[in-house]
């Protein structure tokens, strides 16, 4: 034993406070281990509360209940024929898990979960055209009580210092509370909000604990790290050739700056896949900041040469591939058609304040839209042109957009390519955004964090975009960031109850 003095000791610390973090800190707290959460932020939940809350986890009661044909096998399937041989070890323990991580939650009463149609992003083997991922319920605010205060706001709100409106939480912050809920009822789990984590400890070659500014706490048992990645971080992003850049993250302000990736690596732990992220197009708001953009239903993305690229209905990760390949600025040119954006934003964009902030530019011609957009006249007239011929054939010759599932799902069975001709024109400025960086530490099929030399470094886990994903550079689902970050980090608490002497 070292001769560490400690502020406070519990069995198990969690760094982060996103689903994966407040499952593993439940998974531990249920299990009678004193847990605590540490959030750098004055709020809960990260990413995770922002986000839609789908949640991939294959084969579980969830689907079962549902009847939707899904299986770990049909999972299995679909995952080996987008992953190839990679990571098998890390996705055979993913599969399996799922389905005991579901029960184990569903076996709280605060933790509810129904099954939501949201397509696969791949046609592939095993693919379900409705999807397999899951939400939780929508939580009452009042149901949370004081509680309630701790959990981060809706993007909107959030970024403008207000807090949760009377209406029930839904989606990621429904997740968030009742995770909340049920780590609280235990008795077990505490959280220590505007607690960042600075350093690991060591002693006697393991991770005893952690320091949190002017805080060592120790970690009897383990620390698990989850503190999201370092997508806020200018200069990691551009350390690790990150597309994007750091103003136009998803990310809360102020959180995912890769603080516990690199204090892993202080004590010597390896990492992989720091180039990556969950890419997605993003639309600037007055503020200057990102609202995350999917499920184009009209309208078509052109580069800066005025050229659509790409399928604008592709799944967000994808297209966001394409935005990082391609060269901007980049533009959504709509019509008054649509009656407002063509699609879905996180947060909602009103058409006068994006309008009204210079965000958006409205024309009345094709040409002068060009021209104040500093697009060539008559390549984007062009372009817009051949689009609109493509709407009236039904047919999208050049990037077969509304031939897949996914691209349908969002217009609701309706074509995807419609005509672009009735003024007054629109164009927004298209950004590439993300929803994290999905490099970062390398672990085993147990989250364990591994050293240089592929060894396990004694007590220390990883999960969520705090570890390198075990799906590489493909995005299979809707909710895999946040399903996976849940398997392992509860992986991760198995291990520890295991192994703990």
């Amino acid at each position: 034993m070292g001769n560490t003095r400690w502020d406070d000791e519990y069995d198990v610390v969690v760094a982060g406070s996103g689903a994966g973090a407040m499952a593993g800190a439940l998974a531990a707290a249920a299990a009678g281990l004193r847990t605590v959460v540490l959030e750098k932020t004055r709020v809960l939940g990260g990413t995770s509360a922002y986000s839609g809350s789908a949640i991939w986890l294959p084969g579980t009661a969830v689907q079962q209940r549902a009847g939707i044909g899904d299986s770990t096998e049909g999972a299995r399937a679909y995952l080996r024929a987008l992953l190839g041989d990679d990571e098998e070890e890390r996705r055979e323990a993913f599969l399996s898990t799922a389905p005991e991580l579901v029960e184990f939650l569903e076996s709280d009463p605060a933790l509810e979960f129904t099954f939501q149609a949201f397509p696969d992003y791949f046609a592939a083997p095993g693919r379900l055209d409705m999807g397999r991922s899951f939400v939780p319920l929508e939580l009452p605010v009042e149901d949370l009580g004081e509680l309630a205060d701790l959990v981060r706001p809706p993007v909107d709100r959030d970024r403008a210092g207000r807090g949760h409106s009377d209406k029930p939480m839904a989606q990621g912050r429904a997740l968030i509370g009742r995770l909340l809920l049920a780590l609280t009822a235990t008795g077990n789990g505490s959280v220590r909000t505007e607690t960042p984590l600075t350093g690991l400890v060591m002693e006697d070659g393991r991770v005893a604990g952690v320091e949190a500014g002017a805080l060592r706490l120790r970690a009897a048992r383990g620390v698990l790290l989850a503190a999201g990645g370092f997508e806020s971080s200018a200069g990691l992003r551009a350390a690790h050739g990150v597309p994007g850049a750091a103003d136009w993250t998803m990310a809360p302000d102020g959180a995912n700056t890769g603080d516990a990736i690199e204090a892993a690596v202080r004590i010597g732990a390896s990492t992989g896949l720091l180039d990556q992220a969950w890419f997605c197009p993003g639309l600037l708001t007055p503020d200057g900041r990102p609202a995350f953009t999917l499920g184009f239903r009209g309208g078509l993305i052109v580069d800066g040469s005025g050229r659509r690229f790409a399928n604008e209905s592709l799944p967000y990760d994808q297209m966001g591939r394409r935005i990082a390949a391609a060269e901007g600025p980049f533009h959504l040119i709509f019509d008054a058609r649509s009656g407002g954006l063509p699609a879905i934003s996180v947060p909602p964009l009103a058409m006068d304040e994006q309008v009204a902030s210079g965000q958006w530019v409205r024309a009345a011609t094709v040409d002068e839209l060009a021209g104040r957009i500093g697009l060539p006249a008559g390549v984007l007239a062009e372009t817009v042109e051949r689009f609109n011929g493509f709407a009236g054939k039904g047919s999208d010759d050049d990037f077969h957009r509304g031939e897949d599932p996914y691209d349908r799902y969002f217009s609701g069975g309706r074509p995807c390519v419609v005509a672009v001709d009735e003024p007054p024109y629109f164009a927004a400025r298209v950004v590439l955004s993300d929803l994290g960086t999905k490099g970062g530490l390398r672990t085993d099929p147990d989250a364990r964090v591994l050293d240089g030399s592929g060894r396990p470094i004694p007590g220390l886990y990883a999960a969520g975009n705090t570890s390198a994903s075990f799906t590489g550079p493909v995005y299979p689902g809707p909710g895999v960031p946040i399903g996976s970050a849940m398997a392992f980090a509860y992986r991760a608490v198995q291990h520890i109850r295991r192994n703990h002497t």
